[in-house]
């Protein structure tokens, strides 16, 4: 019988455990759905800027698809890099 009060007891306080972990892990879902979103715009935004900055000067220099290519690359591998920079300052 005491066993079985001593079991009881643990789970009651594991229950307790697993419910202040559910509730810290809502706040934190939000938090790191920010942290994604943040990312993810750092990405788009240095693509976009690549791409826009080589179609501008494709334009201004007349060699049409050159320069897009060129800077679209670019803008992927700088967006990358601030993925990466942004990721560990996060962790």
């Amino acid at each position: 019988m005491k066993d079985l009060k001593e079991i009881s007891t643990r789970l009651e306080i594991a229950k307790k455990k697993i419910k202040k972990t559910n509730e810290s892990s809502g706040r934190s879902n939000a938090a790191s759905l920010g942290k994604a979103l943040k990312i993810s715009t750092e990405l788009v935004a240095a693509v976009v800027v690549g791409s826009t900055m080589g179609f501008l000067l494709d334009t201004w220099f007349g060699t049409k698809p050159l320069l897009i290519i060129c800077f679209f690359f670019m803008g992927a591998a700088a967006g990358i890099i601030n993925v990466f920079r942004a990721a560990k300052k996060m962790h």
